[in-house]
């Protein structure tokens, strides 16, 4: 058991580094992804289900359409119909997709997509005018008629690789169609907050697996984007001393780090956004049909590879699609684009499957953004604290822990059967979850199994973690059952700073999330 939480302890730290290696989710990650947003995937989450009697489950979640303002009317955030959003399995280590969950959703205005429509006008010169808002009146859980706008979309299981394995319609055990709520435009359209999600509870569905005993559960819609990160100001250079500056967290003394920055919700600029999630449970037994028990998941937006516009455009009908369908985004571990992979390579990185991640290895063995910590901090911390350290940067290259991390797990903890080089976020499926309040924010390194980077939760906070690894943190002593323990990766003189509290001051945690599926909070309100 001990060297379990060895193995699993470096790998939060390594994972972090490569996985979640600094500051922000990947929203907006890739240049050629933001002329996409409704295909941005944002974060994604795979972790064993926490829910009371949900313990032999595995959640998957796929968020998307990043940076979504409550009051963004009047058409707020529809999936793209062209699109195939897809979330992947591997179960035996080939880097390979063995089960892929894919989502096609069709967009539909009311009255057979003619839209509702008011007679405008005196008796004797009337008109039938279609009227410009996604409803009209209010909508309940118990009606729904003025509702002018509705998603529904496909849920299909492909066994093999996506493009050529065996692919079937998965069914709502109702026998209904698959449908995905409105956004939550505002309060007099839906009430308040408790009356939204009593509405968009009833888009939660159950569907059947061919083979499997028990029915996964499956729901699609705008959430409160779980994301807390202090987006601008790091962006902006780092735009802040990246160092806790209390003597604890929350501790309000001023006893850390000079100037350093103190924990605070005010930091998170995430705090006003929504976003829209793709979230399915599924059985264990279900995803790990071969292999150890490990899974590795990641999730992938495609379009079709051609795209003529109709000039003409009428809803339904504003384009053409054909051709091979093409991944356009990728996402397993958090920030790995946005943070690791160089500029140039950003929009490779969106296009390529997991087996190919070798191509990307420099980014992993030589990580380009201590050196730029290096650059923006170096000056200011030996002049703060009157010291001469040559480097912030660790020293140990090549990061031959990192590739473990990054590209093959740890054995007898995240590793799956076969060792293939990728990049994927892996989940033990033999940890037991903790409950919503005994869960740690810092996973495992917070002597929580079953948190990140087994998997990853909506509350574990993957920016902290991500700070204090990317500067050193696993070339110094790891807490283990209470025990400093060497982890023998590399030493304290490879990292000068590796002990140091680094934070971008935003905390987040489990309790800001619910503990039954789909686990993330109900979305903002448009309009109080």
């Amino acid at each position: 058991m001990k060297v379990l939480k060895i193995s699993l302890i470096a790998s939060i730290v390594c994972s972090t580094l490569l996985g979640a290696n600094a500051f922000a989710s990947s929203h907006r990650e890739a240049p050629n992804i933001t002329r996409f947003p409704t295909l941005d995937s944002t974060d994604f989450y795979v972790f064993n289900s926490y829910e009371a009697g949900r313990e032999d489950y595995v959640t998957l979640i796929a968020n998307y359409i990043p940076l979504q303002d409550a009051y963004g009317g009047p058409n707020y955030y529809a999936m793209d119909p062209a699109a195939v959003y897809s979330i992947h399995i591997d179960n035996d280590g080939d880097a390979i997709e063995d089960l892929t969950f894919q989502f096609n959703f069709t967009n539909e205005l009311a009255n057979n997509n003619q839209g509702i429509a008011l007679t405008v006008g005196p008796a004797d010169n009337q008109r039938s005018v279609s009227v410009p808002l996604k409803n009209i009146g209010s909508i309940t859980a118990a009606d729904q008629s003025a509702a002018n706008f509705s998603e529904s979309y496909e849920l299909t299981l492909v066994k093999g690789p996506q493009n050529s394995g065996s692919a079937t319609a998965l069914t709502n055990t109702s026998g209904a169609m698959f449908h995905k709520p409105l956004d939550y435009i505002g309060n007099k359209s839906f009430g308040d907050s408790s009356a939204y999600a009593s509405y968009a509870g009833q888009f939660i569905y159950e569907f059947n697996l061919d083979g499997c005993a028990s029915p996964g559960k499956v729901f699609v819609g705008q959430r409160k984007d779980p994301f807390v990160v202090n987006l601008g100001k790091t962006f902006d250079l780092v735009n802040y001393v990246p160092v806790e500056g209390d003597s604890a967290p929350g501790a309000g003394d001023q006893g850390g780090f000079p100037g350093g920055i103190t924990q605070s919700v005010d930091n998170d600029d995430l705090m006003d956004k929504n976003v829209t999630a793709i979230s399915i449970e599924v059985p264990k037994s279900c995803l790990t049909t071969q292999g150890n028990g490990t899974i590795g998941a990641w999730t992938t937006a495609s379009l079709p590879q051609a795209r003529i516009l109709n000039p003409n455009a009428k809803v339904g009908k504003t384009e053409v699609n054909g051709g091979a369908l093409t991944q356009v985004s990728r996402l397993g571990n958090p920030l790995v684009n946005e943070l690791v992979i160089g500029l140039k390579d950003k929009d490779t990185f969106s296009t390529s499957h997991p087996k190919d991640d070798t191509q990307f290895a420099d980014y992993v063995t030589h990580p380009s953004l201590p050196e730029l910590l290096n650059i923006l901090f170096k000056d200011a911390v030996n002049q703060t604290l009157g010291t001469n350290i040559e480097t912030l940067a660790p020293t140990n290259f090549p990061r031959t822990d990192l590739v473990t991390a990054f590209l093959t797990g740890f054995a007898g903890v995240n590793q799956l059967e076969m060792v293939t080089p990728s990049e994927m976020l892996r989940l033990n499926t033999g940890i037991p979850a903790k409950s919503r309040d005994m869960q740690s924010a810092f996973g495992v390194a917070g002597d929580d199994l079953a948190g990140f980077p087994n998997g990853r939760r909506p509350g574990d906070d993957v920016v902290d973690i991500a700070l204090r690894v990317v500067m050193g943190r696993l070339c110094y002593p790891i807490p283990v059952n209470g025990t400093d323990t060497d982890l023998g990766l590399c030493t304290s003189d490879d990292a000068s700073v590796g002990n140091v509290p680094f934070t971008d001051g935003a905390p987040v945690d489990a309790t800001m999330m619910m503990d039954h599926f789909p686990y993330l909070a109900t979305p903002l309100s448009g309009s109080k």
